[in-house]
């Protein structure tokens, strides 16, 4: 949809308010609403001078704090929830006509798009977004002199009024009805998705852990319109959980003792013309995998330490990746070994449309258009440099023992956010090509800050364990 059409659309739709949407550096949304006779051609190519840059966390400073919001045309829809309201994506520029912010996390998708297709590429991305929905979030209740803690209890929970019917501990996949009772939740997610956003929803149901916890799938797009489509997502998933009075929450590890929440995320490179997959080979016993497919494994597993600041980005994450929860938490690779980082799903043989690899680290809590992009540098890092990939494993990593691992070149990954920013530190040349160094830097900066704050605060379980020391 070009501007003309957008601004066809206002008026057919007779949209009174638009609301103008942007993601910010740790990937969170924001918006601010705008009447809409304010819209015109010159507003799509100019922008609204509606952003103080310095209120926005690793955005920019006081003394250069005006930037604009560019609105996309073709990302306008409506919101269903609202009266006679659309909603856009926007870019975000410099205020002063210095052109496109550097931080802006959208942009930075664009350009890695851009620089795969220089390399003769294009690729797709099919994020699977994993989530809770709670029935409460009780931040004020706290260990006293803990600082803030929280409890949460969920609408599945045994101890919920659940007459009879209660997911037992880790068997949430796939439960039908009564046992899974947030399908209506998710089948208004999906329908307002598919209908009002354009989506192409490929499945939805409940995960493994007991309480609460769901997956919606999506049809596979190209890197930049799959990032939208997680905060969309991730938007609507929200508000609608708000309706019935609920939380939904994509916090990596929010329940002790259960599955996390991650955000696998399947991978592909092709022919820049979009008709042959370079990462296929029929011909290929193990896994109908092509040399580049086995040169971009080699540049994840090589990154892989250093991609974890990225795609698993919060404290938080890393009280998801440990053994024992279908986490990865070792840099391998196999066809159908969930406990490898890299996966190649072998659902259907001699299939070129469907080969891929899957990529099990991320979780929902990283930025979807920085950790996309990381996903593919380091992948086509792998293509250029002809990085090979170590042996296959296909035994249950978990169960080999520590010299077994060491035998077969089977290293960790980062078990910290602050290991995993050193990493990052050390091995950020992949990146370069894309990812300017003020955003890595600044990047970097707000994660050590939010290690920073949390170091200072005793942790609820510190009281349990220290009270009576």
């Amino acid at each position: 949809m070009g501007i003309r059409e957008a601004l066809r659309f206002l008026e057919e739709k007779r949209v009174k308010w638009v609301d103008l949407q942007f993601t910010d550096l740790n990937g969170r949304y924001h918006h601010i609403t705008v009447p809409s006779s304010e819209f015109d051609e010159e507003i799509f190519k100019t922008g609204f001078a509606k952003l103080d840059g310095s209120s926005i966390k690793g955005f920019t400073t006081i003394n250069e704090s005006d930037m604009l919001l560019v609105p996309i045309p073709d990302t306008i829809t409506m919101i269903p929830w609202t009266s006679e309201t659309a909603r856009m994506i926007c870019e975000v520029h410099w205020g002063a006509s210095r052109g496109r912010f550097e931080r802006d996390p959208r942009a930075i998708a664009e350009i890695g798009e851009k620089y795969l297709w220089e390399m003769g590429y294009k690729s797709f991305f099919g994020p699977e977004p994993e989530f809770f929905i709670f029935d409460k979030v009780d931040l004020d209740v706290a260990v006293p002199q803990s600082g803030t803690g929280y409890k949460i209890a969920s609408s599945e929970a045994p101890w919920g009024n659940s007459g009879g019917f209660i997911v037992r501990h880790k068997e949430g996949y796939y439960p039908a009805p009564p046992i899974d009772r947030l399908m209506d939740i998710r089948m208004e997610a999906i329908n307002l998705l598919s209908s009002e956003f354009g989506f192409k929803i490929e499945a939805a149901h409940h995960e493994v852990a007991t309480a609460g916890q769901g997956e919606i799938n999506f049809r596979f797009s190209t890197m930049t319109d799959a990032a939208d489509k997680i905060q969309v997502l991730k938007y609507v998933l929200r508000n609608v959980a708000a309706k019935y009075g609920k939380v939904a929450t994509f916090m990596p590890k929010p329940m002790y003792g259960d599955n996390g929440t991650g955000m696998h995320t399947h991978f592909s490179i092709w022919s820049s013309d979009g008709k042959t997959n370079a990462m296929y080979d029929p011909s290929d016993e193990y896994a109908q995998l092509s040399q580049t497919g086995r040169y971009v494994i080699g540049g994840i597993l090589k990154h892989a330490s250093a991609l974890s600041a990225i795609s698993s980005p919060t404290t938080n994450s890393y009280r998801r990746l440990i053994p024992g929860f279908e986490a990865p938490v070792y840099k391998a690779w196999s066809r159908s070994n969930r406990s490898a980082v890299i996966r190649v799903p072998t659902h259907f043989k001699s299939s070129e449309k469907a080969k891929r690899v899957e990529y099990r680290a991320p979780d929902a809590s990283a930025n979807p258009y920085l950790s996309f992009t990381a996903l593919m540098m380091a992948g086509l890092d792998g293509v250029k440099n002809k990085i090979e990939p170590s042996d296959h494993v296909d035994e249950n990593i978990y169960e080999l023992s520590p010299e077994k691992r060491k035998e077969l070149k089977i290293f960790s990954l980062p078990r910290s956010l602050e290991q995993a920013l050193d990493e990052l530190e050390s091995d950020s040349a992949f990146l370069k090509p894309v990812f300017n160094e003020g955003l890595i830097n600044t990047y970097i900066d707000l994660k050590r800050e939010e290690i920073s704050s949390m170091a200072k605060h005793p942790h609820p379980m510190e009281i349990y364990y220290y009270l009576d020391v």
